[in-house]
């Protein structure tokens, strides 16, 4: 999972993903967390700001809520449940898919027992990532106005050499869904099942990672920064 992204600069953003000059101004933190603004580019081209965490259309606020008014986690939405979640299904079967523009994102990685050391993911060639996500709009009812939202869909990562070490022993180990260029226009136009065959672990040799704070390093042992060190 991820609760935590660094998005490129809006110049960036168009440059690498080709849009054309769309956001003359910055929208959006340098850092994005769940329920601040962050940017993702939907179907066409067209670069919009929206909410990290899907608010469903059944909910009363625009913080996430159930049926029965308690708070819910939404900015990451399970890819085993797409097809079937009250929360994120509406989207899916609508192809609402989008790019979530990203520099980097990190996870915790938990190898020194009492604390866990933030863990930074990023492309090895320097381009800005495309992580998939969908997209939906939610109506304030007071007051009418439209609210962008999104969310970023997740994977099991049991099978990867690095992400599967992140989060707290004994955790569920999950990942975001990296998609390479040549999948961009199938994942935002193409059908459901040519969408869901592009979910998938990302290679050993498109990602780099490190420790967030380059210094936390020197605090693991020799063995273990070797095993999370990816140099693409």
């Amino acid at each position: 999972m991820c609760n935590r992204y660094t998005p490129p600069e809006e110049i960036e953003i168009e440059r690498a993903f080709a849009l054309g000059r769309q956001a003359p101004n910055r929208w959006w933190k340098p850092h994005v967390t769940p329920l601040a603004l962050g940017p993702y580019i939907k179907p066409g081209g067209v670069l919009e700001v929206g909410q990290w965490g899907m608010i469903p259309r059944s909910s009363k606020t625009r913080r996430p809520m159930t049926v029965d008014g308690k708070p819910m986690s939404t900015n990451n939405a399970r890819r085993e449940t797409l097809a079937k979640s009250w929360t994120f299904a509406p989207a899916w079967r609508a192809g609402q898919r989008c790019l979530i523009p990203v520099e980097s994102w990190v996870e915790p990685y938990w190898g020194l027992g009492s604390r866990n050391v933030w863990w930074s993911f990023r492309r090895a060639d320097g381009t800005p990532a495309a992580l998939a996500g969908l997209y939906s709009e939610w109506v304030e009812p007071a007051t009418g106005e439209v609210v962008p939202n999104y969310t970023m869909i997740t994977q099991p990562a049991d099978g990867h050499p690095v992400l599967a070490l992140m989060h707290r022993p004994g955790k569920e180990k999950r990942g975001v869904v990296m998609l390479e260029p040549g999948d961009w226009d199938a994942w935002l136009h193409g059908t459901a099942a040519q969408a869901e065959a592009l979910i998938k672990l990302p290679p050993l040799g498109v990602l780099r990672s490190g420790a967030e704070k380059p210094e936390e390093e020197a605090l693991l042992p020799a063995e273990q920064l070797q095993a999370l060190k990816l140099e693409g």
